[in-house]
């Protein structure tokens, strides 16, 4: 699915696999190489993208909306940080990070506003790693109250399919 657009407004981007986050000024012409699990995989300047879902209408697609309403009171809430983190996709197989198992832990700093998150990856030599790691920082900054999230890559325990949701299993064709 090759698209040729440009850009509406500069746009927020990670560089593929690196995780780098980089800036696509207003006006570029961009190739939209795939479109999974609501973030897009695209190419400009010779470079590999990653645009998140939520900025899709700055290269004229539907944006990916999450809705995360500010509760009041001055804590960050755990249930709004969860729900962020499952709206992140494998970029392989679209299914939710959460859905996958692939979240170990996520703590709460009320008094920094910092989230403290624990992950995996279904391979540990995933080159799509940082890449994941910055989708969940970029979406879970979006919780209100959030003031910075850091996110460490853990590899013990290993990530088995029997750590996957029942659902997740189904869609994955490996329920029996």
């Amino acid at each position: 699915m090759q698209k040729m657009v440009v850009t509406q407004r500069a746009c927020p981007a990670r560089r593929v696999p690196s995780g780098e986050p980089v800036s696509i000024p207003d006006g570029q012409f961009i190739t939209i190489n795939q479109s999974l699990g609501g973030n897009y995989t695209v190419t400009w300047q010779g470079n590999m993208l990653r645009i998140d879902g939520t900025d899709a209408e700055a290269i004229g697609q539907k944006p990916e909306i999450l809705e995360l309403e500010d509760l009041g009171g001055e804590d960050i809430n755990e249930d709004q940080v969860w729900k962020a983190i499952d709206t992140v996709f494998d970029p392989e197989i679209p299914i939710s990070l959460v859905s996958l198992g692939l979240v170990y832990k996520v703590a709460l700093d009320q008094e920094t506003k910092t989230v403290l998150i624990d992950m995996t990856l279904t391979a540990p030599g995933c080159g799509m790693g940082p890449v994941l790691v910055g989708d969940v920082k970029y979406r879970v900054a979006k919780v209100p109250k959030v003031k910075d999230v850091k996110v460490e890559l853990v590899f013990d325990p290993p990530w088995s399919r029997e750590m996957m949701s029942e659902e997740a299993q189904l869609e994955a064709g490996l329920f029996f």
